[in-house]
C-alpha cells in the first residue's frame, strides 16, 4: 500500500464515446497509473504519450466495430417493399411514353386531315391588291411580249387594264400520267409552298403577286422588271451589245447573297433556293438583282434544275442539299460576274483548265495569275483590280468541293459588302 500511495489515477475524457456495457473492458485503457509528476522524466512523459496514443487508436476501432454490429440487418418485408417501388416506377414511365405517344400520333392525323380537306383553289389565286382576277385572267388569254424563256418555261410580260405591267411565268406542261396531273396531295403542297412564297418580302426577291392553275402546268405572276434576267444580261456583254462594270457586278453579286442570307436564316422554316442560276436572278431598271424560283426545285422534281455548272457535288438525287449547296451556286455566278465566261463553256471541259469553271480559278490563284482570268471588259483602275482579285479568292472557297470548306450566307454579305462602298 506504501508504494501505491506514490501513484496518481488520470482520467481522459474518453468516456463519452462508450455505447455498449461491453465497452467497458476497452474503457480501462484510458486509467493510466503514472508516477507523481515532479519525479518523471522524459522517459516517462514520452512512454506516456505513446501509450495514450495506443488507447485512442484501440477505442475508436472498437467504436466503429461495435456500430456496425448494431445495424439492423434488412428483413424481407423491406427488400419486397424495394421491389415493388421499381415496378411501379417501370410501369409509371411506360403508360407516360405510352400517352405521349398517342398524343403525337393524334396531333399528325390531325394534321394530315387538315392537309387533306384543305380545299385546292382553281383559277387565279391573287396575294395583290392591285391585280384584280377577271383582268388577270384575260391578259393571260391574249397575247404577250416574249421576255425569254428557258427549259423550265417562258416569261412574258403583259399589261392589265388598270395599266399595271406584270410579268409571267408559265411553267412547262405536267407530262401526261405524271402525278402532277392527278394527285391532289401534290397540289396542295405546291399551293401551300406558292402561299408561303408569296408572303416573303424582301428587296432582292421578286415578289410573287398571284399565281394560275390550270389542268397541265401553272403560271406564275411576278412584278415586272425591265432589264430581264442576269443570264440574258451577261450574254449581251458577250456580244459587247451591254457594258456591265465591275461596280455594277459587285453590287449584283452582293444583292444576290443577301437574298440568300434572308432565306437561310432569317425565315422561319429556312428556305433552300436549290436551282440558284443566271436565269433566276432578275434584273430592275438599275440592276438590282431580283431571286425568283425560290424552292420551287425541291416540289416539282421534273423542273429543270442548274445544269452541271451551277450545281454543287453533292446536289446529286441521291446526297442531302443545304444551304452550302446554294452557296456554291452564288460562287459560280460570282465567278461568272468576274471572268465573263459561261461555265457551260467547251474551254472549262479541257483537262487544261481543270474541267470547271471552279478547278480553273482556284489553279490560277494557286500559281498566283488570278488576274488572268478577269474580264479584259471590266479592268480600270488599279483599286478596282485589287478588289476583283479579293473576290477571285471569294469564288475560289464558295467552289470548294467539301461543303463545310465554304462559308455561310451570312458570312459571304460582310466579306463582299467590304470590298467596295455603294
Amino acid at each position: 500500500m506504501a508504494n501505491a500511495s506514490r501513484f496518481v489515477r488520470l482520467s481522459f475524457p474518453f468516456s463519452a464515446l462508450i455505447i455498449s456495457p461491453s465497452f467497458i473492458v476497452h474503457f480501462e485503457c484510458s486509467f493510466l497509473l503514472v508516477e507523481p509528476m515532479e519525479k518523471s522524466n522524459c522517459l516517462h512523459l514520452l512512454w506516456f504519450y505513446l501509450l495514450t496514443l495506443s488507447c485512442q487508436a484501440v477505442t475508436i476501432r472498437h467504436v466503429l466495430m461495435e456500430s456496425d454490429s448494431l445495424a439492423p440487418p434488412a428483413s424481407p418485408n423491406s427488400f419486397k417493399i424495394g421491389v415493388k417501388r421499381v415496378s411501379l416506377s417501370i410501369l409509371f414511365g411506360l403508360i407516360a411514353g405510352f400517352v405521349a405517344a398517342l398524343f403525337v400520333a393524334c396531333v399528325i392525323r390531325c394534321f394530315i386531315q387538315y392537309i387533306n380537306t384543305t380545299p385546292i383553289l382553281k383559277g387565279p389565286v391573287i396575294f395583290s391588291p392591285k391585280i384584280d382576277p377577271r383582268t388577270l385572267r384575260f391578259a393571260l388569254d391574249n397575247e404577250n411580249q416574249l421576255l425569254g424563256s428557258s427549259p423550265n418555261g417562258a416569261y412574258y410580260r403583259t399589261a392589265l387594264d388598270n395599266g399595271l405591267t406584270i410579268a409571267v411565268k408559265r411553267l412547262e406542261p405536267f407530262e401526261i400520267g405524271s402525278p402532277e396531273t392527278h394527285n391532289k396531295a401534290f397540289k396542295r403542297r405546291l399551293q401551300q409552298e406558292l402561299q408561303l412564297l408569296a408572303g416573303l418580302r424582301h428587296r432582292h426577291l421578286m415578289s410573287l403577286t398571284a399565281y394560275v392553275r390550270e389542268s397541265d402546268r401553272f403560271s406564275l405572276v411576278y412584278d415586272y422588271v425591265p432589264s430581264g434576267s442576269l443570264e440574258d444580261a451577261m450574254n449581251r456583254v458577250r456580244e459587247n451589245q451591254l457594258q456591265m462594270g465591275w461596280d455594277v457586278r459587285l453590287r449584283i453579286a452582293v444583292g444576290i447573297i443577301k437574298a440568300l442570307k434572308f432565306l437561310h436564316f432569317e425565315c422561319n422554316p429556312s428556305i433552300l433556293h436549290y436551282n440558284l442560276k443566271p436565269s433566276n436572278v432578275m434584273l430592275d431598271a438599275e440592276f438590282e438583282p431580283k431571286l425568283t424560283d425560290c424552292g420551287l426545285a425541291k416540289l416539282m422534281p421534273k423542273l429543270h434544275r442548274s445544269p452541271n455548272g451551277y450545281r454543287a457535288p453533292e446536289s446529286s438525287p441521291n446526297c442531302g442539299y443545304t444551304d452550302k449547296s446554294d452557296v456554291f451556286s452564288f460562287g459560280v455566278i460570282l465567278g461568272v460576274l468576274l471572268t465573263g465566261r459561261d461555265p457551260l463553256d467547251p474551254f472549262f471541259g479541257e483537262a487544261a483548265s481543270g474541267g470547271s469553271l471552279g478547278r480553273w480559278l482556284r489553279h490560277l490563284q494557286q500559281a498566283g495569275e488570278s488576274q488572268q482570268a478577269l474580264d479584259k471588259s471590266i479592268l480600270g483602275q488599279e483599286v478596282e483590280v485589287e478588289e476583283m482579285l479579293m473576290a477571285v479568292r471569294i469564288a475560289v472557297v464558295c467552289m470548294s468541293e467539301l461543303p463545310e470548306d465554304r462559308p455561310s450566307s451570312d458570312e459571304l454579305v460582310p466579306m463582299l459588302s467590304r470590298l467596295h462602298s455603294f
